[in-house]
């Protein structure tokens, strides 16, 4: 019973393991990537990195369908490429219990859109539980499990950004101890074909049914009852803020958000003279009260959009003028690290004045000045159909100006169906392998590609030039990403041929572990022409001082050189590092 701080996410990891969880699948993506990185060091469990989360999903379902406990984990948009399977799943149900983790990001921290999970549950008849804290995730994932089991169903667990890297007290408890369910052939359950799905669409309406009746005594969900002139329903991280700024009112708290207990939110709404839904992003609750016929109050007062606080209370209900506090703190725009090599890849690609039709990744930030290159970024593996289609459209002269960008990561998740259908469809276009060697932008996890698991243990290494010819592609190249003649010259002779070529571009993330570049980068300012075009990549190294000179903070620089190729005056030096 040993009580620690937690991080949510890392609570959420220790409730699996505490409900005997043995297998466990994701792909990384903020705010969900930490779960996965802290329940491996259970050695009990056994974690992988899928390479995308429909993938995860299917693994997680082959363990449940054996009888043993399995968790999935993904961020919002993940959900979306694991839906597939989860629709048919949440017809088939569980034998041992699956629980699938969902991060939304109300605020849109590090994410492409705003979606919320429990709109994507409902329609594929899935319940959705939401914990408010620390403790509440350790122990709802516990509880989710035994409900699971119980209702023949898989669970969503809904999180989100400012829970999963808040922090809590949580108390410890131990493994349980759960047996393998047996497993039996079973064709009316497992296989989805029509007959079978008929009976098991009549079995779901019943479950959600039953699962609402029973939710009222439930745990997982509370009634507080105080003041009853004002009341509010209310779940997750918003639920905090409802206690801070309104401690004396009646609250219904929501542990299940999926399906609703019907006879405890009627019950609750007549106690109270007014109702106020709190809820982030969707009016999921709101709708359900409001079909009951009870008068509510929700989205009219607060948005959909974004985050919500207690100062969004306090300003809302109470009228009170809330001040944030002002620091005078330099304003620091999402940039490319120092020493990244994409930034090298997209001043080749500004150079030969070319679009790209962009992914979801570090190199989304390729968009933004003074690099200006992405035109384009919708999903994960979204930039080579993008360009394909804009080829079909326009035709071939059109595709001349583009190239597709891509990170070895992403390219595994779901670029490799895109590239396959360029060439099956006997298409013309150049696809910009950005191959960093790792999973950048969620904090450096390995995949297929790499040569380890999320383990750490060896394993073999997926050769992407060996895997892009086996798709058909017969021109693939690889260059260093920061020799800047080599890169343009191949991405100019590959951009003007009419069939389907790859150019990996590779050199490793700079702030990999291991990673040193043997120089530093060291101005000289008698040499300065102070031309600028140094500064055109953007590096923040680099800063032009007031009298159009250039001077590069050492303790930012990562020697990657980029600086000193765009120099034609020999004014940037490289020595060696300290």
């Amino acid at each position: 019973m040993e009580k620690i701080v937690m991080l949510g996410n890392e609570a959420i990891a220790r409730g699996a393991y505490e409900a005997g969880v043995k297998v466990s699948a994701a792909y990384p993506g903020t705010p969900s990537t930490e779960i996965s990185e802290n329940l491996v060091k259970y050695d009990e469990v056994y974690c992988e990195w899928s390479p995308n989360e429909k993938v995860a999903c299917e693994v997680a379902i082959g363990a449940s369908m054996t009888g043993v406990r399995s968790l999935c984990c993904m961020k919002h948009v993940g959900l979306n490429v694991a839906s597939d399977p989860l629709y048919s799943f949440s017809y088939i149900g569980v034998n041992g219990g699956m629980v699938l983790v969902v991060a939304d990001d109300p605020g849109i921290y590090s994410s492409q859109n705003e979606q919320d999970t429990r709109m994507v549950a409902r329609a594929a008849m899935v319940p959705v539980i939401e914990p408010s804290d620390s403790q509440e995730a350790k122990d709802f994932i516990k509880e989710a499990f035994d409900l699971s089991e119980k209702y023949d169903t898989p669970i969503i667990v809904r999180t989100t950004t400012r829970l999963a890297h808040s922090q809590g007290i949580v108390t410890l408890e131990e493994r349980k101890n759960i047996e393998d369910k047996p497993y039996e052939k079973n064709i009316a359950k497992n296989v989805m074909m029509p007959a079978q799905a008929k009976a098991r669409h009549i079995f779901v309406e019943k479950r959600l049914k039953d699962m609402a009746a029973d939710a009222e005594f439930m745990s997982i969900n509370r009634l507080e009852m105080n003041d009853t002139k004002i009341g509010f329903i209310t779940s997750g991280i918003a639920y905090q803020y409802v206690k801070e700024v309104f401690p004396k009112a009646s609250v219904l708290k929501l542990g299940l958000v999926n399906p609703i207990p019907d006879k405890m939110v009627r019950d609750f709404a007549a106690k109270v003279d007014k109702l106020y839904i709190f809820e982030e992003l969707e009016p999921v609750i709101e709708l359900q009260v409001k079909a009951m016929g009870i008068e509510c109050i929700g989205k009219e007062l607060f948005t959909v959009q974004g985050e919500y606080s207690a100062n969004m209370l306090r300003r809302v209900l109470k009228n009170e003028e809330v001040k944030n506090p002002s620091f005078d703190v330099p304003q620091r725009p999402p940039i490319l690290c120092p020493g990244c090599p994409h930034r090298s890849v997209y001043t080749a690609l500004k150079k030969l004045k070319l679009h790209a039709a962009g992914d979801i990744g570090c190199y989304t930030l390729g968009a933004l000045a003074p690099l200006g290159v992405i035109d384009t970024a919708v999903c994960m593996g979204s930039s080579i159909s993008t360009l394909h289609g804009m080829e079909k459209a326009r035709g071939k002269e059109f595709i001349k100006d583009w190239v597709a960008v891509i990170g070895d990561s992403t390219f595994l998740h779901t670029g490799l169906n895109s590239l396959m259908n360029m060439v099956y469809n006997k298409a013309t276009g150049t696809v910009c392998i950005l191959d960093n060697s790792i999973t950048g932008m969620t904090g450096h996890q390995d995949h297929a590609a790499t040569g380890k698991t999320l383990k750490g243990d060896a394993t073999y290494a997926v050769d992407l030039v060996e895997l892009c010819k086996a798709l058909g592609v017969e021109n693939v190249r690889v260059v260093s990403s920061f020799d800047q003649d080599e890169l343009t010259k191949v991405i100019k002779e590959e951009v003007a041929k009419d069939a389907v070529s790859v150019v990996i571009c590779k050199a490793p993330c700079a702030l990999l572990k291991g990673q040193i570049f043997p120089n530093k980068c060291v101005a000289l300012p008698e040499k300065c022409k102070k031309c600028g075009a140094c500064l055109k990549p953007g590096c923040p190294a680099l800063t032009k001082n007031a009298d159009g000179s250039v001077s590069i903070d050492a303790t930012m620089c990562n020697g990657c050189g980029l600086c000193k190729q765009m120099c034609k005056f020999d004014a940037i030096d490289m020595v060696k590092r300290a």
